[in-house]
């Protein structure tokens, strides 16, 4: 099955050429490596609607040489128990993610950790690497004392666990301290098993703010009568593609996921 929207046509939008753009040079200035984070889960259609009311409050779209909507791959790493799964799932309030993500557009790939804290604080730790390491870091010895600094678990315990590829637009308030990502075309593979899930037409809009101040995007989402969710990509994507895994708080979720948007339909693919 195909999302509604995708790559290709997220370009034939009239919005997309009108929307005033910013450049990831600007965007420098709103990385936000320690900050808030609000999610919401729309349907893609909610997704270009809240994208257009943004457009109107003077929001801004990140833009890499003619490129507005990036495509991400992301590769989750864990222990064979899948802790930091289990950690997350069972509420744990100090947790932490490793991640290889590599950005298709600009060819860049980094090594990153994000770290939550028991305030709801995300920060996140990252090192550019080469794209040949995007699923083997424990062969290179400047990703292992990053890790050995930065992870609360050893390397060795650690392996690819979890494949994610999406579409990401990113915006950014005109005061430039805010920034909104809008995740389409969500596609999740176990690697460890090769199974595979998507959730067809869902979006995941995540607002990136360095504290509690006035957003007109969460004004917009409220006028919309979209209420914050808290979802995580690795966690969702874990409880779909994993036989046996613990699952019971996720499945109450997905079940939320599937009402809120309707026609969405969960699609899973055993190797």
């Amino acid at each position: 099955m195909n999302s509604v929207l995708t790559y290709d046509t997220l370009y034939t939008l009239p919005l997309w050429q009108s929307m005033r753009s910013i450049t990831l040079e600007e965007m420098s200035a709103v990385k936000l490596m320690n900050r808030l984070d609000t999610k919401y889960v729309l349907t893609e259609e909610e997704a270009m609607t809240l994208l257009d009311s943004a457009a109107a409050q003077g929001y801004r779209i990140q833009v890499i040489g003619d490129i507005r909507a990036a495509r991400y791959s992301t590769l989750y790493y864990d222990t064979s128990e899948r802790e930091m799964y289990i950690s997350h799932h069972n509420r744990v309030l100090t947790r932490q993610k490793i991640r290889t993500r590599h950005y298709a557009d600009t060819a860049d790939t980094f090594l990153e950790v994000k770290n939550k804290s028991n305030r709801g604080r995300t920060t996140k730790r990252r090192i550019t690497i080469p794209r040949d390491l995007f699923a083997t870091i424990h062969t290179s010895s400047e990703a292992c004392d990053f890790l050995g600094k930065e992870s609360r678990y050893d390397i060795s315990t650690l392996s690819a666990a979890l494949s994610t590829r999406f579409v990401r637009i990113t915006i950014v308030n005109p005061r430039l301290t805010e920034r909104v990502t809008i995740d389409l075309s969500l596609r999740y593979e176990d690697v460890r098993s090769g199974c595979s899930a998507e959730v067809e037409g869902m979006a995941i809009v995540e607002v990136k703010q360095d504290g509690n101040t006035a957003s007109e995007i969460k004004s917009i989402l409220r006028d919309m009568r979209v209420m914050p969710f808290r979802v995580s990509k690795y966690c969702l994507g874990t409880a779909l593609t994993v036989e046996g895994i613990k699952r019971n708080r996720l499945q109450l979720k997905l079940r939320d996921i599937e009402k809120r948007l309707g026609y969405g339909m969960v699609h899973i693919y055993r190797a």
